[in-house]
């Protein structure tokens, strides 16, 4: 599926995760896209849902029964399970992903794209459609390219807590003042936009209604700015309920282009 207007364009692959395989502003391409896309953790723009990050060795227990998720990144479970799914086109800018196995419940989430002159908007929308309520994140992964026509990008963003975690990556519930990178890190009450530009060539600015954003800079060739509705390993601690008569639980991104 292809979008565009004006300076930019939008290729969605949706086989494969349902991710932006491309997104390309005055010809420039500013995501890693067609180097190694055999990982699918690791390339485009890719929707995180029915969880973002990580859920803490697979397991969680969800109104006193405890629940397993497939291991996909060292000991965890990691990013949902829409990324690794083919989804179906239902319109010239929406898709839709049918959660079934190895998520416990079923549910349907939608996918809309909307682009102008000036931005990408992209919304997720959850619904359950099962018979009891079940915990809900949604998330996006970009991999922006590091380095566009010998420019290095520059991430600019403040944020008033960064969450701590342990030597596995997990969350240990207390905040901390943000520290200096590289991060692989999430961070609360972050200001918006954030700034990311390649001098000369083009700067984004990135916003969304989710509360959490996901830094990753620690790649040479990439760096990650990720909104997410909550933060890692959120089905351990409180996570947000959706339940069958809920309104769809939705949440947009905003890459703006200037």
């Amino acid at each position: 599926m292809e979008l565009a207007s004006g300076r930019a364009g939008v290729r969605v692959d949706v086989e494969r995760g349902g991710r932006l395989a491309s997104l390309t502003v005055d010809g420039h391409e500013l995501l890693v896209s067609g180097v190694d896309t055999t990982d699918p953790l690791r390339w485009g723009c890719y929707p995180m849902v029915p969880w973002a990050g990580r859920v803490a060795y697979g397991r969680f227990e969800w109104r006193g029964v405890p629940y397993r998720l497939p291991v996909t990144l060292g000991p965890h479970a990691i990013h949902g399970t829409g990324y690794v799914s083919p989804w179906r086109q239902v319109a010239d800018d929406r898709i839709e992903l049918n959660l079934t196995e190895p998520w416990p419940w079923a549910g349907r989430v939608e996918s809309s794209f909307q682009i102008d002159e000036v931005a990408l908007r992209w919304t997720i929308s959850v619904t359950n459609l099962d018979q009891c309520p079940w915990p809900v994140m949604v998330g996006w992964h970009p991999w922006f390219r590091r380095v566009i026509r010998d420019r290095s990008a520059e991430l600019v963003f403040d944020a008033g807590a960064q969450m701590e975690r342990d030597a596995d990556q997990i969350p240990t519930g207390r905040l901390l003042a943000p520290g200096d990178g590289p991060w692989d890190d999430c961070f609360t009450e972050v200001d918006q936009p954030i700034r990311l530009t390649w001098p000369g060539v083009v700067d984004l600015e990135l916003r969304s209604d989710c509360s959490h954003w996901v830094v990753y800079t620690e790649p040479e060739h990439a760096l990650c700015v990720e909104p997410q509705s909550d933060g890692p390993d959120a089905f351990n601690r409180d996570a947000h309920q959706l339940g069958p008569d809920d309104s769809p639980f939705e949440r947009s991104f905003e890459i703006r282009w200037s």
